[in-house]
């Protein structure tokens, strides 16, 4: 099968440079780093090459076997958020992994993202099957479908808690619901209900803290503190990001010059390493590099001519589409810090894999293109 594959080898080449950039700012992050977790550098280095290994499986297998068995796979990530809150190690407030001794740690809310992805576009791609010209009343209950996806997995993800997923797991809804082209009254209606839930939170957290607190748990309102310190520019972590990445001018302090302490450097705080030790340039660099690897992803999802695949590069598009502007927004205080990494960047192995996995369908996608151009 892989002789007659269609590689899609510009987006393998962004691909490859993420992995050079990644390995570059892990290595000069760990030495902000606690030597318990070991060599980051090349825990990454075997988290690519796994990642590898599934994407030559996922090309030889297809997608369908992932359209077909996508209510199974969103299954059991269901059920492995679930078994979070029973059997997972509270670290730093949250019971986000599983921990595996002798590999390390799991997240699931990744995986789930995948689940979502294709759970949402088998099911709006049945809608449409169904439905040629659908009313009103036909697109409420597909919206009614759609919430108890998204729902599940959403408040199992909040109790754990990792607000930052269930931002993700909104932002792909919308993506492939804007896909999907249903009409505008329910963009209208979604703002509505967005509007007075926002303004009912913000009035409990200003002016009820205690009640506040009764109801969302005093961990939350930790992580509210953190989105109120973004906007006063306060905080040790933002301080810390700007002034590292402030003080590198054109071309950066140098590789493994990092001239400032800020947490979580190897994962949220990955750019700001990067930015510091590589300077304006090299920031222009990466970014560019990003855009161009979006813009390729975004054109197989216009070219293709299968309505889920569509919708499959919509959700995946949500993801790193957001991520990448939070994270590095984050890093220099345009948006507040929510603990989201930049993909393909940062280290983390279920995240890695995910990416990984999105990539591998992206891939199946293009060559399925390519053949029906061809031919």
């Amino acid at each position: 099968m892989l002789k007659k594959y269609k590689f899609d080898k510009l987006l393998i080449f962004y691909l490859f440079i993420f992995f050079i950039i990644s390995i570059i700012s892990i290595y000069s992050a760990s030495m902000y780093l606690s030597p318990s977790l070991g060599n980051l550098p090349l825990k990454q280095s075997l988290w690519y090459l796994l990642g590898a290994i599934i994407i030559f499986f996922i090309i030889k297998h297809g997608n369908k076997l992932f359209y077909k068995y996508g209510w199974y796979i969103y299954l059991v990530n269901v059920v492995l958020l679930f078994g979070l809150l029973f059997f997972a190690n509270d670290i730093n407030g949250s019971k986000c992994w599983y921990i595996i001794p002798g590999i390390g740690s799991i997240q699931p809310s990744e995986f789930m993202k995948i689940s979502l992805i294709l759970m949402l576009a088998k099911t709006i791609d049945c809608f449409h099957k169904r439905h040629r010209k659908p009313t009103l009343k036909d697109e409420f209950f597909l919206m009614l479908q759609v919430l108890v996806i998204i729902g599940i997995p959403s408040f199992l993800t909040f109790l754990e808690p990792d607000t930052g997923a269930v931002i993700i797991y909104l932002i792909i809804t919308i993506f492939m619901l804007f896909i999907s082209g249903i009409k505008k009254f329910w963009y209208i209606l979604l703002g509505i209900i967005v509007a007075t839930l926002g303004g009912g939170f913000l009035y409990l957290y200003f002016f009820q803290q205690d009640l506040f607190i009764n109801i969302f748990g005093s961990n939350f309102f930790y992580r509210m503190d953190r989105i109120i310190n973004w906007r006063m520019g306060s905080g040790m972590q933002l301080e810390n990001s700007l002034a590292a990445i402030g003080s590198s001018f054109i071309l950066g302090h140098g590789f493994n010059h990092t001239p400032i302490y800020f947490p979580e450097a190897g994962t949220d705080f990955i750019f700001s390493v990067y930015a510091s030790n590589f300077g304006l340039l090299g920031s222009i660099f990466l970014i560019t590099i990003i855009l161009l690897f979006d813009f390729k992803i975004i054109n197989t999802g216009v070219d293709t001519v299968n309505r889920i695949d569509k919708y499959i590069i919509a959700g995946i598009m949500g993801i790193f589409i957001y991520q990448q502007i939070q994270n590095i927004g984050m890093t220099i205080g345009v948006f507040p810090i929510t603990g989201i990494t930049l993909p393909f960047i940062s280290y983390g192995g279920s995240s890695l894999l995910a990416y990984m996995i999105l990539i591998g369908l992206i891939l199946n996608i293009y060559n399925n293109k390519e053949k029906k151009t061809k031919y």
